[in-house]
């Protein structure tokens, strides 16, 4: 049984992290396919902004042509590398307020923080199939600054022109550039927003996740719960027969005793076990027995103390009978409260054990005391538990099944009555019951 517990429990934990794994996975991925609509978003919106942007908002124009005369100066070394590429460096300085101003703008209204990068990757020199630049160039520029792009877009044009030469000979001349081009786009606040809209999605696997492991928690809580009973139920099939003992002891020594020598005491002895018995059986059922009430006489509670120092010779027990009269409580079950607690003293090293039944005020009055090892503190709240038995020593050394006190106590209540108890290590116990029957 422990070892099908421990994989169930094995299983439950995998079953728990493939299913966190699974819920993992579903959020990335959402995660992502949200993160590439928004930039879907930002991509249809200022492409075709970013794409002609030489000619939009009133910015400073910079056609084909007057990038080729910038180039041919270049090319033809009327410039030199510096001036080529302040050109670039004022160009994107000039027009960083207003780019960025209209972005914002386009944005405003969803909470997009977005930066926006133009870079010349390549200017080649058709004729010579040389690159004017030697690393890209920032042309346009947002005030926001690009640290890593998350949806870029390349492209390639060419120019070409016919020039004459400005001296004698009037040459043509044929200029030819290929333009490479990136724009890089960012959402800098990319997370926030996704993570904002997913909210409520997120809550709901984290709501899901909770009351799995909630369920996993109590699972386990109620399994060892139920294993620690299991444990405790082998306990008692292998001590039944031990609650027993006394009765078909008795009857076993009363048999004897009546073949070696007619004793007019044994009969009634024999039969008050058998009673006994019988009221054992019913109590494993019942905890308690219904029926017919058999009220209790007072030469009754001798014959309980009478039957136990036949079964415990070696036991002194000391009876103080003060009742004299029938009394409203059932003979069964009081036996059982007398039997359970003298023979609770004898199984925990008593040699003495007292007994005074007296009836003050119209109540019922019992106190039992021994001389036994006695009980720890920290034991005395669960005494009374059904199926507890006392941890200090070896509970196999002790026999029994831990319902006797039980039976007990359920049996003091049933009367409406309470039951105190007092103990000191190696000095002994001491139970008292009041049961009030004036009504």
């Amino acid at each position: 049984m422990v070892f099908k517990s421990k994989n169930l429990i094995a299983l439950f934990a995998a079953l728990f992290l493939l299913l966190l794994g699974i819920q993992a996975f579903f959020m990335y991925k959402t995660y992502q396919v949200k993160e590439r609509e928004i930039y879907r978003i930002v991509y249809n919106k200022l492409t075709n902004y970013t794409d002609n942007l030489e000619d939009t908002r009133g910015l400073k124009k910079a056609s084909d042509e007057s990038l080729q005369r910038i180039f041919i100066k270049y090319t033809d070394k009327k410039i030199d590398k510096k001036e080529f590429l302040n050109l670039f460096e004022e160009n994107r300085k000039k027009t960083r307020d207003q780019i960025s101003n209209y972005v914002d703008k386009q944005f405003e209204k969803e909470g997009y923080k977005v930066a926006v990068k133009i870079q010349y990757l390549s200017i080649i020199f058709l004729p010579s199939k040389t690159n004017l630049l030697d690393r890209p160039i920032t042309l346009f520029e947002t005030r926001n600054k690009v640290v890593k792009a998350g949806i870029s877009n390349t492209g390639n044009w060419q120019t070409s022109s016919k020039s004459t030469s400005d001296d004698e000979s009037k040459i043509i001349k044929n200029s030819s550039f290929r333009v490479k081009s990136q724009t890089d786009f960012e959402i800098l606040n990319i997370k926030n927003i996704v993570f904002r809209e997913l909210t409520f999605l997120i809550l709901c696997c984290i709501a899901l996740l909770t009351s799995v492991l909630l369920l996993y928690i109590f699972t386990i809580k109620n399994l060892i719960k139920q294993q620690k009973q299991v444990e405790i139920l082998h306990t008692v099939v292998d001590n039944i027969s031990h609650e027993f003992k006394t009765p078909i002891a008795t009857l076993k020594i009363a048999s004897k005793a009546l073949k070696k020598d007619w004793n007019p005491e044994t009969l009634p002895l024999m039969e008050r076990q058998i009673s006994r018995l019988e009221s054992l059986m019913s109590q494993l059922h019942k905890d308690e027995t219904e029926g017919e009430i058999i009220k209790i006489q007072p030469k009754d509670w001798d014959f309980f103390i009478h039957d136990l120092a036949f079964t415990y010779p070696e036991i002194q027990f000391i009876l103080k009978n003060e009742v004299s009269q029938e009394l409203p409580f059932d003979k069964n079950l009081m036996e059982t409260i007398i039997k359970n607690l003298c023979e609770n003293s004898v199984k925990y090293g008593s040699s003495v054990v007292k007994i005074n039944i007296s009836t003050p005020q119209e109540s019922l009055a019992i106190t039992v005391s021994d001389n036994g090892l006695g009980i720890e503190k920290k034991e005395l709240k669960s005494i009374f538990e059904k199926f507890y038995r006392i941890q200090s020593n070896n509970i196999h050394n002790t026999k029994g099944l831990g319902l006797g006190l039980y039976f007990v106590q359920n049996i003091i209540k049933k009367y409406n009555g309470k039951i105190d108890l007092t103990s000191q290590l190696k000095e002994g116990t001491t139970f008292k019951i009041n049961m009030p029957y004036e009504n």
